[in-house]
């Protein structure tokens, strides 16, 4: 997501080169090792494994544990593992040693597979050379596909700024009741100290970004990852739940497209460069099943209920995004123009060869539910017109001096309560209304071209794909909740095809901070709030200014999507709260 609510809107080409740095690629093993070799740990010391433990990308019968050794030591570092059906590892059914070394950046994977289905499991690592141990992970395998499974449960997150606040949120998930935690992006941020995400709290929380400068190189993206993962609430999340993750746009740079990002400069040197170098830091820390294959999106199935297909909506197809700025001209906003460029149909955002494999995986599923997680807004947010030029001279300002001026805020308040009160008399068919009025409501515009409807056209191709099935789409990148309904469509008979569950972000602002609305307005929120979810036909729910994640639970009969927020991300004393729920059967 655009770090100003993509205000810029408002007012190379290869992933690797040759000889460039590659993703590291995760040691399988396969073995059953019915027979395992374990290590006396009796003594040993909880040191020098300084980002904990996790696990990721579950399956029936595998599952990838990781780790990372705080050494000194510039040569091989060898380090061992167990796997244990219990806690104190009195029932070992697996153990294995591996090596990492500088250019994994001490960083160790190991995707353990042929393990049954349906399994709790504990693991930890340790040096025995040096007689070091690390904290013991918590992990599960899925269900078999066929298998009856009569409930699962995710705990749905994105966007954390580590500047921005404490990460209640990763806490809150550790402690919840969730099978898996499925993060949707933005895991990290590329900004430097200061700059987005900096508040009044990040000094005196010791949340200033580590290196202090926007990362850009290989050893920067290293760097941050160390910092966000020694940070106690995210470790304690790896710890308790596994992830399923993709990237969005912040592993990189903000907005980023298949060959550039809105924050690289030409200064900052070859963006294919920098592509490379996030993306190899990315796949050390947070390793996936398609190990050194950059196309990260894949599928996992729990039992014959849900139907998980992870997807990359931001790097390996994505064209760049259109700006309203380029449309603007002498005599007023050149609409014929804009509609020409958005309804383009060769404008992609997951690409031909993803969407085929997506639309094959939906087509052949047998899993009740057909869950979508990816990165961006699905609904169709179609906002009307004069709300949307409104809400850009505020942002504009905002740009420009630091705030808006009172004038322009009460504009907006003058605006936005004017099309309320015209949408109310559509409503109700009052015969009064006069054609300017309509207009007002009728005329609409793309809420925000960075998300799905800046690709309108292939949008419509996916829909018809997803026709027939039951479907619900998660998204992150806003940092707002939202609910909404997927409808196939752009006039005429409109069928909807799903639901969409949208989570608020960890810590990073929403977007009462965009529109400058104060701290404690809670009044003028709520008015907001209301107002976008009257105005934006297929939108249901907003909530713009809490920090939070989403706990979906799947059964045979329904998905229900409760909103979980935080009461504060500046103290670590918090509760978290559910304030909204949504359910389709």
């Amino acid at each position: 997501m655009s770090n100003h609510f993509d205000r810029r809107s408002f007012i190379k080409k290869s992933l690797f080169a040759a000889g460039g740095a590659a993703m590291i690629t995760i040691p399988f093993v396969s073995c059953d090792n019915d027979e395992v070799e374990t290590k006396n740990t009796e003594n040993a010391s909880r040191k020098n494994f300084n980002e904990g433990i996790a696990s990721f990308d579950p399956t029936s019968s595998s599952v990838i544990i990781w780790t990372r050794y705080t050494t000194n030591f510039a040569g091989i570092t060898e380090l061992y593992w167990e796997l244990s059906t219990d806690s104190n590892f009195t029932q070992i059914i697996r153990t294995g040693s591996i090596q990492t070394d500088e250019s994994k950046d001490y960083t160790a994977a190991i995707d353990i597979q042929n393990l049954k289905s349906n399994l709790k499991l504990y693991y930890r690592f340790f040096n025995t050379a040096q007689k070091e141990v690390s904290e013991i992970g918590e992990t599960i395998t899925l269900p078999s596909a066929g298998d009856n499974v009569p409930q699962v449960k995710m705990a749905v997150c994105s966007c954390a700024n580590f500047a921005a606040g404490l990460f209640n949120v990763y806490e809150a998930m550790a402690n919840s009741d969730v099978d898996v935690i499925v993060h949707l992006g933005d895991y990290i941020y590329e900004y430097g100290a200061g700059q987005y995400g900096t508040n009044a709290n990040t000094l005196a929380l010791g949340r200033t970004h580590v290196p202090a400068n926007e990362i850009i190189t290989l050893q920067d993206y290293r760097a941050r990852y160390k910092q966000y993962r020694r940070d106690a609430k995210l470790k304690l999340a790896h710890q308790k739940k596994p992830f399923i993750a993709v990237w969005d746009d912040h592993e990189i740079a903000n907005d980023t497209y298949k060959d550039g990002a809105e924050n690289h400069q030409l200064n900052e040197g070859s963006f294919s460069a920098r592509k490379q170098s996030a993306l190899k830091a990315y796949s050390e820390y947070i390793p996936l099943k398609t190990g050194a294959n950059p196309k990260i999106y894949r599928s996992f199935e729990f039992g014959n209920l849900v139907a998980l297909h992870m997807l990359d909506t931001r790097v390996i197809a994505r064209d760049k995004q259109l700006d309203y700025a380029n449309y603007f001209t002498a005599s007023g906003f050149n609409a014929a123009a804009f509609q020409t460029d958005l309804l383009n149909p060769s404008r992609k955002l997951l690409g031909n060869e993803q969407l085929s494999w997506l639309a094959n995986k939906v087509a052949t599923s047998t899993q009740k539910w057909q869950v979508l997680g990816q990165q961006v807004l699905m609904t169709k947010m179609l906002i009307p017109a004069d709300l949307l030029l409104s809400m850009s001279a505020i942002l504009a300002e905002i740009d420009a001096t630091g705030s808006a001026r009172p004038q322009t805020l009460a504009a907006f308040q003058t605006t936005l309560t004017q099309l309320v009160t015209i949408k109310m008399r559509m409503l109700q068919n009052d015969p009064t209304l006069t054609a300017t009025e309509k207009a007002r409501i009728n005329i609409t515009l793309p809420y925000n071209l960075d998300a799905w409807d800046g690709y309108p056209i292939e949008r419509e191709t996916l829909f018809a794909a997803l026709a027939g099935k039951k479907v619900i789409s998660l998204a992150g990148d806003t940092h707002n909740g939202w609910q909404g309904s997927l409808i196939e469509g752009f006039s005429g008979t409109k069928t909807q095809v799903g639901t969409e569950f949208a989570t608020a972000s960890v810590t990073s602002p929403g977007l009462e901070t965009y529109l400058g609305i104060g701290a404690g307005a809670s009044a003028q929120i709520a008015q907001f709030q209301e107002a976008f979810a009257l105005l934006i036909d297929d939108l249901h729910y907003a909530d713009v200014s809490k920090r939070g994640y989403l706990k979906v639970t799947y059964t045979q009969g329904q998905a229900r999507a409760d909103w979980f927020y935080v009461t504060s991300t500046s103290t670590d004393s918090y509760s978290s709260n559910m304030e909204f729920t949504k359910i389709v059967n």
